[in-house]
């Protein structure tokens, strides 16, 4: 099994903790490790480091090869400009084309998870890789055992149990939905019809090529003329050159959405999966109880709750009184104070000091 990782994300939503010089999958934001260094680790032993890519901006290369010393170099896929992830995951599948991996399970991954059980993730991505080798399936994804109604996650539909492998039950695929109203979201949890949609799924190289060659022609045409220069004296060149020239669409949209259902399959377990994408839900994967705080550095709470409060400065205290509901995050270059109930708005902050003179504290 071949594994991709992609980590080339801009993290707006974690700033400042997350900067575009050094986005969240770089950060030790739980722990002593990035998440990208975690995701590697999740997979390493199972599969060994040469069959690991990671895919990234052009800009990140350094970071990843600092962080992850034992990815070979022709394994690190950079993007020379943001392009959605149609245009990443196609990148992506041309190299590992060019690498031989045609017919092979390929799992994608993403880089700034985390996971509390891996070894049942493992056991997940294992089933998920022997069910595509059995040609049960040519996609499967791998879903996680939703907790709660998540209205902020996209969400799989279950088409009934299909069958089962070493134990693990494995369902027909039914829908992607992102991001559901709450009222719906209440209803596909009550009901047990949806999992948790993690974005991880194992494929082929060679479906994946036939589905972009069917649903995005045009991307694909441009995608082939790249991955024919891989390994010459014209990759940069060519990848320059048309690489900016990709549509801006999600992967999603540009090719899951289309595929035959019958295609595919879904497992789902509790993997101990988050995806803590703003400052909220990074306080909520760490401590669901919505009472506690999630205190980092010099920190003293007083008759607070439901907090996140982080101190990146090691000779300045951080002290928060009778605060509900709050974060509040001091590094070295910004502090940030807001209601959890106005994360959103982090974003747009971030959005809008693009081009001033103030962004050079994005």
């Amino acid at each position: 099994m071949k594994v991709v990782i992609f980590a080339g994300g801009s993290g707006r939503r974690l700033w400042p903790i997350s900067l575009k010089a050094s986005p969240k999958q770089f950060e030790p934001i739980i722990g002593d490790k990035s998440t990208v260094q975690l995701a590697v680790d999740r997979v390493l032993d199972l599969v060994g480091a040469e069959n690991i890519y990671i895919s990234t901006n052009q800009a990140y290369l350094p970071i990843i090869a600092a962080q992850l010393p034992m990815i070979p170099t022709e394994n690190l896929i950079g993007e020379p400009t943001r392009r959605d992830l149609a245009a990443a995951v196609g990148l992506a599948m041309v190299h590992l084309a060019r690498a031989g991996a045609t017919d092979e399970p390929v799992a994608i991954l993403w880089g700034d998870n985390y996971m509390d059980a891996v070894p049942t993730f493992q056991r997940v991505l294992q089933t998920a890789g022997r069910l595509i080798t059995a040609d049960r399936a040519q996609i499967t994804f791998m879903g996680e055992t939703p907790r709660f109604a998540n209205d902020q996650l996209g969400w799989i539909g279950l088409n009934g149990r299909a069958g089962e492998v070493e134990g693990l039950s494995y369902y027909g695929f039914g829908s992607l939905t992102y991001r559901p109203a709450s009222a719906e979201c209440r209803r596909m949890f009550a009901a047990g019809s949806h999992v948790w949609n993690t974005g991880y799924f194992v494929t082929t190289v060679a479906y994946i090529q036939a589905q972009y060659e069917r649903h995005a022609p045009e991307m694909w045409a441009s995608l082939t003329q790249i991955g024919a220069s891989i390994g010459t004296n014209r990759y940069d060149e060519t990848l320059q050159r048309l690489y900016p020239t990709l549509d801006v669409i999600s992967f999603d949209d540009a090719i899951l959405r289309h595929i035959d259902p019958h295609d595919a399959l879904v497992l789902h377990a509790d993997m101990g999966w988050s995806d803590p994408g703003t400052l909220y839900a990074l306080k909520e994967a760490i401590n669901s109880d919505a009472t506690a705080n999630v205190v980092r550095g010099l920190v003293e709470a007083y008759e607070s709750q439901d907090c996140l409060l982080y101190n990146y400065e090691q000779d300045k205290l951080l002290a928060a009184v009778g605060l509900e509901g709050m974060i509040v995050v001091n590094t070295d270059h910004a502090v940030l104070v807001v209601h959890k109930d106005s994360i959103p708005l982090v974003k747009k902050l971030v959005n809008g000091m693009v081009g001033t003179e103030l962004e050079l504290y994005t």
